[in-house]
């Protein structure tokens, strides 16, 4: 099995940045894709970007230019780098990881951006 879990939320102002982290441990070596998602109050989890084990990136047209995604296999890492961040971004931020046993979900954790 697989165990994530992210830190690095807290609050932070509009324009602020803030580096989000997804530690795995377990059996990783079967994981394949991993990917961040979020979710405001009344609304939809939502995917904020996904990484392939090679490091293929896709992102959310939302935070285009904005977020950077990454991933340390060695470490079982997974980093969110989140730049020119909006009110719009406050959510609980999530870890995913894809595993040949199934999907894999973390605890999450806290944006806040103020105005």
């Amino acid at each position: 099995q697989v165990q994530l879990v992210e830190s690095g939320g807290g609050l932070v102002q509009a324009g602020g940045s803030l580096r989000l982290s997804c530690a795995a441990s377990g059996r990783t070596f079967v994981i394949n894709d991993m990917g961040w998602y979020r979710q405001a109050p009344g609304k939809q989890r939502e995917l904020v970007a996904v990484i392939s084990r090679r490091g293929r990136a896709n992102y959310a047209d939302s935070v285009q230019g904005r977020f950077t995604i990454s991933r340390d296999n060695v470490k079982n890492t997974m980093y969110l780098q989140m730049n020119s961040l909006k009110p719009e971004d406050t959510a609980v931020y999530y870890c995913r990881a894809d595993h040949v046993l199934g999907e894999y979900w973390g605890q999450g954790t806290q944006v806040a951006v103020s105005s």
